[in-house]
């Protein structure tokens, strides 16, 4: 997620400049047919502001529903912290026994596994799906690391949290998030026939794991249900088609022109056809809030914010700093 006030002027337009750079070169070419032969292929203009209108329409309804999926997991991900947080409270405040060293060990591998699968959901929000730009990713030209591969270092992060062999128990399986959060109800159980605390907190521990698995099956729903194509796709064709025109038209206007404007003119349609594009492709780029490029949502810094508000609660040690924005831009 870009997190200053404004993208940079040239730092958009080189996000976006190959539409550009095509229209010019495409309107030079119309512009060179028409001035060395006599064929007259110019259009009115008037019928063309028509099919104009309707395909800017057309990218604001894309555009809408994009956005929509965005600031949903961003409210999702805002649930995730508040439960997270009431699930750290109910922790320090709920988890009774007669050994004081024995609750704060306890509270400590609630927390942990908890924080284990904020983890684990966080890379598998992260995994490549075919219509995500997976090859587009933030590279080091923004920052140097965003896409957290699966099994690279999500072992590594997991040992850090859970031991050994129940880390080993979720190797095999597809969702390794699932799992952890099915550990830790089996583990609420344990501690409630030990008497660590009563019947109704267990409800209450109950209801934010269901809270929490509510939270991870919507994230994986915008994860794994992509923006319907026909909507994305007929956005991206109404533009080819409406650009592809746009040269005969301004051509018929500016023919008239005597002055150099009749030599720039290929520049105007140029911008036209980068101002059509660069809607679509904002609207192209919001569809995958968690695909880890430009306009994602920062999860990995969201759960790093969880970590630190779980973890001071129970007065843990080696507390990891939040995560920084690099160049502008936040994981």
């Amino acid at each position: 997620m870009y997190i200053k006030r404004n993208y940079g002027f040239w730092m958009t337009f080189n996000w976006s400049k190959k539409p550009f750079i095509i229209g010019a070169v495409y309107a030079l070419a119309i512009n060179a047919l028409h001035h060395f032969t006599d064929w007259d292929i110019t259009l009115p203009w008037q019928p063309l502001t028509v099919v104009g209108i309707a395909v800017a329409f057309y990218l604001g309804f894309k555009n809408n529903s994009s956005y929509d999926r965005s600031w949903e997991a961003r409210k999702i991900w805002g649930s995730i912290v508040n439960n997270s947080r009431t699930f750290g409270a109910a922790v320090l405040a709920f988890i009774q026994s007669a050994h004081p060293e024995k609750v704060q060990e306890l509270r400590r591998e609630l927390i942990h596994r908890h924080i284990a699968w904020l983890t684990a959901l966080r890379y598998q929000l992260r995994l490549s799906r075919q219509w995500e730009h997976t090859d587009e990713r933030l590279k080091a030209v923004y920052v140097p690391t965003v896409c957290e591969e699966y099994f690279d270092q999500l072992d590594q992060e997991l040992i850090n949290y859970i031991p050994a062999a129940e880390f080993q128990r979720y190797t095999d399986k597809a969702n390794m998030a699932t799992q952890i959060l099915a550990t830790q109800s089996v583990r609420l159980q344990e501690l409630r026939n030990d008497n660590h605390f009563d019947d109704f907190r267990h409800m209450e521990f109950h209801a934010l794991i269901r809270s929490f698995y509510e939270d991870q099956g919507k994230s994986e729903r915008i994860k794994n249900f992509p923006f319907p194509r026909q909507y994305a796709s007929t956005a991206l064709w109404l533009s080819v088609v409406f650009c592809s025109l746009i040269p005969f038209a301004l051509l018929g206007i500016f023919t008239e022109t005597k002055s150099v404007l009749y030599w720039l003119w290929p520049l105007f349609s140029a911008m036209i056809t980068w101002v059509f594009f660069l809607m679509e492709k904002i609207g192209d780029y919001s569809e995958n809030p968690f695909e880890g490029t430009y306009n994602d949502v920062p999860i990995t810094s969201i759960a790093r914010g969880i970590e630190i508000d779980l973890r001071e609660m129970i007065n843990d040690t080696d507390i990891p700093q939040p995560v920084q924005e690099e160049n502008g831009f936040l994981m």
